[in-house]
């Protein structure tokens, strides 16, 4: 069974409440719908019930009774959610009156709906900018116990099965964080490897990339990786994790074995961490093109709750495959 398959199939076990706050845009419609058919999670779509209901009409879509949907301007819970704004916010200096208006923009709405309990994760970004996405979800959900940092990882199916587990590896962080430090990188290799398992339901063994294996160069830019590893490896003792290592010495067994010899990892690792973003988009984006792997993401990790960021230029199946995504991260929060 082909991973996304796998992938869905879980999300139906689960049966989580995904928001999708852009209700009114013609693919998250089209998305909900889609998701709905196919049983992946309990739909939420934010924005005007009459609207939405004739934009599906319009499509000939059949499934969209079956969401629940709430109007940002007027819905049972809204006084509520203004009180918990204010609540959360009043030492930033958040009023009554700014709350009443932040909720009725469908971007904090959808959070606090996580907040509340009313939803169990978000797939939004089809109609905003990353940083729309992710302000209301860092002002209320926050990142989750024991990271700092928000950052993004792709799931990478190869063409050679040779690679990773069956083809299969973990690309971050590849969409969020510049520059980390040595403590962010430990952090989102942590991340990373919880999203290897509860997403790709892989074993994860983490390779933390750099120009160097083992030694063989010198560099501050090498030592903050060996710092990195040196932390993740006592923040989370029971992932196996290693570094510094260079590309091929982390996937190629051969190589592996003799530039780090005794290695449990070096030559067989599924999870890859760069060092900073420059590399790993770069990496993502020419693996995806000159091997034909397909890219799976960003999925966004790190948040106390499944907070997704689309791409403006998505197509109606990036918002479904998201959707299973969310649906299996909600399962497996801590």
């Amino acid at each position: 069974m082909e991973l996304l398959d796998t992938i869905k199939q879980n999300a139906r076990k689960h049966n989580k409440r995904i928001v999708l706050p852009e209700g009114y845009e013609e693919r998250n419609i089209r998305a909900a719908d889609a998701a709905i058919a196919d049983g992946l999670a309990r739909i939420i779509l934010i924005g005007d019930p009459d609207e939405i209901k004739s934009h599906g009409d319009k499509l000939g879509l059949k499934n969209l009774s079956k969401a629940t949907i709430v109007n940002p301007k007027s819905h049972a819970k809204k006084e509520q959610y203004i009180n918990l704004m204010v609540e959360l916010r009043k030492s930033k200096g958040m009023t009554y009156e700014e709350a009443a208006r932040l909720i009725e923009d469908p971007l904090y709405l959808g959070v606090l709906m996580i907040k509340s309990g009313d939803a169990d994760g978000e797939v939004s970004g089809a109609d905003h900018a990353t940083g729309d996405v992710l302000r209301p979800a860092f002002h209320y959900i926050k990142t989750a116990p024991g990271i700092s940092i928000v950052s993004g990882a792709f799931i990478m199916i190869l063409q050679d099965k040779s690679f990773g587990d069956n083809g299969v590896l973990i690309f971050a962080d590849s969409a969020v964080t510049p520059n980390p430090t040595d403590k962010e990188l430990a952090e989102i290799a942590i991340a990373t490897a919880h999203t290897a398992k509860v997403i790709a339901g892989m074993e994860p063994r983490v390779a933390l990339l750099s120009f160097s294996t083992k030694g063989s160069a010198k560099h501050e830019l090498v030592d903050k990786v060996i710092s990195a590893t040196k932390i993740a490896q006592q923040m989370a003792p029971d992932i196996m994790i290693e570094g510094e290592l260079q590309g091929d010495a982390a996937l190629v067994e051969s190589i592996g074995q003799k530039k780090a010899p005794g290695s449990k990892i070096a030559g067989k690792a599924n999870v890859l961490i760069f060092p900073d973003l420059n590399c790993g988009n770069i990496a993502y984006k020419l693996v995806q093109r000159l091997a034909h792997a397909e890219a799976i993401g960003p999925i966004l990790q790190g948040m106390a709750a499944p907070i997704n960021d689309l791409s403006r230029g998505c197509s109606v199946n990036d918002i479904v495959s998201m959707i299973a995504i969310a649906a299996n991260q909600a399962a497996g929060v801590k």
